[in-house]
């Protein structure tokens, strides 16, 4: 009795465990005489659905103008092949470089906008932050965790003689996770 009780269950297990699928590769399997479904959606959707994530990488093709608008680097037949890797956001209380703040004109914004492209130019793995905070237009550089590491990056921006003006201010900031 005991035998029959354990092959029974251990049956039912192994058959709910073939059975069970993925939700939308249920959805998108083709079955004859109906028709076909083609689903499009974010790979967090995905994750959230089914508990895992499927695709990490998302690669995006472009042709011509679009590859050259976006600095993407083309093959011999014209397309590009962007890698973008999704990356999930923590906000937590950190410190970033305030390089530029000006007023609340026309100009102040073009200058801030400018001083986030020079700041791309000396250090283009730093993240750029260009805001209107009223009554002034910022630009602020990094995500820094503890005042030390923004220090440290203050340092190599004056070292370029570029960023003279440039102070370290309490700021919220994004933590990849």
């Amino acid at each position: 009795m005991k035998q029959l009780f354990l092959s029974l269950l251990f049956g039912g297990c192994a058959l709910s465990l073939s059975a069970q699928q993925k939700f939308v590769d249920k959805l998108v399997k083709p079955v004859n005489g109906q028709g076909t479904v083609r689903v499009i959606q974010d790979a967090e959707i995905t994750r959230l659905v089914n508990g895992t994530l499927q695709q990490t990488d998302q690669e995006v093709t472009l042709s011509g103008q679009d590859a050259s608008s976006n600095g993407a680097l083309g093959k011999e037949d014209g397309q590009t092949t962007i890698v973008k890797k999704s990356r999930r956001m923590m906000k937590a209380n950190g410190y970033r470089i305030q390089v530029y703040a000006g007023g609340n004109s026309r100009t102040s914004r073009q200058e801030a906008q400018r001083m986030a492209g020079k700041v791309k130019s000396y250090f283009n793995d730093m993240p750029t932050y260009t805001h209107f905070q009223s009554p002034r237009w910022i630009c602020r550089v990094g995500d820094f965790r503890t005042y030390e590491e923004a220090s440290q990056a203050l340092h190599e921006m004056r070292a370029t003689k570029q960023f003279d003006e440039a102070l370290i201010v309490k700021s919220v900031i994004q933590i990849p996770y």
